[in-house]
């Protein structure tokens, strides 16, 4: 009988396993507050990542395909939460020209100024939450340890 490959997987360490849960508490903590902490503006952490990647995109606008890869969402999942980001008046869909298909989330004044509105806030809360917890070279630490994990998972989400 041959041997599954899960059998095989080697097993986290004590300390592999420690720092496992660790990191997925404080995820999940951390992504808990931040959503809690945007609900006196009537915003969901979603709507908040959409907002941000479009005033940075140029034009305030960018491809629905590409609004939904950046924000890890699929098509069908981010077409539901533009609706309802249209209906509160944040955004807007706009055709491509050329491509009779494609759809622009634009992001409108409203949504512009709803976002000026809630960053200084939402930072504060990241400041307080999270980055103020660490010490400068512990920040410095994290990030050399976090940006190859990110940057193979953007690979392996680009084969995807």
């Amino acid at each position: 009988m041959e041997t599954s490959s899960t059998e095989n997987a080697p097993w986290l360490t004590a300390e592999e396993q420690r720092l496992w849960r660790a990191h997925l508490e404080v995820s999940r903590l951390l992504m808990y507050q931040l959503e809690r902490d945007l609900q006196p503006f009537g915003l969901a952490t979603n709507d908040y990542t959409i907002l941000v990647e479009l005033s940075e995109a140029p034009k305030r606008q960018m491809r629905m395909t590409d609004l939904a890869t950046a924000t890890l969402q699929s098509k069908s999942r981010l077409s539901h939460q533009i609706t309802r980001m249209e209906t509160a008046g944040l955004v807007t869909r706009e055709g491509c020209p050329g491509d009779r298909r494609g759809l622009y989330a634009v992001l409108t004044d409203q949504g512009w100024e709803t976002l000026r509105q809630v960053a200084p806030h939402h930072v504060r809360n990241v400041r307080d939450h999270f980055i103020d917890r660490l010490e400068p070279e512990q920040i410095a630490s994290m990030y050399e340890a976090l940006a190859p994990i990110a940057e193979r998972l953007r690979t392996l989400r680009g084969r995807g």
